[in-house]
């Protein structure tokens, strides 16, 4: 019983001397998380408000497009900030010096730098693709061998999804050149194949009158931002004469427009009765050779007939 009551005796005074210390740092600690609460909820608000005032003062698409991306980059830049600061005064909250982990930080930097050079690489190279507004959220691009649609813009990498829905993330590092196929315009290069025997002035008045039918169709009407034009022959094939044209369109729709223009020039090819140019060889012989086929013709036993008996 004396035991009891020892140990009962020791438990209640180290709650005395200890239990003010614990109630202050856990005071200390949820006011912090308080405090990275409430910076994360007015960081977020404040974006979004600089975000929508932002987009009300613009119509264009293109700069739609820049705004998205710049604000998805501010958000998850200001996330880390409040994360790092809030960890910092956690640990001085728990009687945890920052300064010697700084230092080490610093030294152990030097070392993991030469390590991570790529990383500081994709993170320069990632700063300055937003800020030349290279690459944004919703574009077409070719960016380091891949194509796709930007699916995401950050400073590590860009992550891109395909016609066949492959997901590709490429590093900021890796991008040395940006082919974007959806800035402001582009144009539908349409190449139109027909007969040797044709006559060039017909096809060029398919081609016209397809481009006018589309000119006037709803759909592709407001797609297509100017009239056919008409580059002429391109290339003498073997088979066929490649005649090649060009339309200025909207943003993203070359690849539409030109599908149904080719599909239209096939009807229109029907129904005017003109020939569409497949590949075929024909074969010519010398005098010579050809007197000497039908000689070899004659001679062989297949072609000889039996006398009766």
């Amino acid at each position: 019983m004396n035991d009891w009551t020892q140990t009962a005796a020791w438990l209640y005074a180290w709650a005395g001397d200890r239990l003010p210390q614990v109630l202050d740092l856990a005071v200390k600690l949820f006011l912090v998380l308080l405090l990275a609460w409430i910076l994360q909820h007015l960081a977020r608000r404040s974006i979004r408000l600089i975000h929508e005032t932002l987009r009300r003062r613009t119509d264009c698409a293109e700069d739609i497009k820049r705004i998205d991306t710049l604000v998805r980059v501010a958000r998850y830049a200001a996330s880390v900030v409040i994360l790092v600061l809030a960890g910092g005064i956690a640990l001085s909250a728990l009687g945890i010096s920052v300064a010697p982990l700084l230092a080490t930080a610093g030294v152990a930097g030097i070392a993991i730098g030469f390590g991570a050079q790529s990383l500081v690489k994709d993170l320069f190279s990632g700063l300055f693709v937003l800020l030349e507004n290279q690459i944004r959220v919703g574009d077409i691009v070719d960016i380091a061998g891949h194509s796709g649609v930007v699916e995401e813009v950050t400073l590590r990498y860009v992550r891109l999804r395909d016609y066949e829905g492959n997901v590709h993330f490429v590093p900021n590092g890796e991008i040395t050149t940006v082919t974007s196929r959806s800035r402001e315009f582009a144009n539908a290069v349409i190449d139109v194949r027909m007969a040797p025997t044709d006559r060039v002035a017909d096809i060029y008045a398919i081609m016209f009158d397809v481009a006018k039918a589309m000119r006037e169709d709803e759909y592709f009407g407001g797609r297509m931002l100017g009239d056919l034009e008409m580059a002429g022959v391109d290339q003498w094939q073997e088979s066929a004469l490649i005649v090649r044209a060009r339309i200025r369109v909207a943003a993203m729709a070359q690849w539409e427009v030109r599908r149904e223009f080719l599909r239209r020039v096939k009807e229109a090819y029907d129904e005017r009765g003109q020939t569409m140019p497949l590949p075929h060889l024909t074969l010519r012989f010398a005098d010579d050779a050809e007197s000497m086929l039908r000689e070899v013709s004659r001679s062989s036993p297949a072609t000889r007939r039996t006398a009766p008996a």
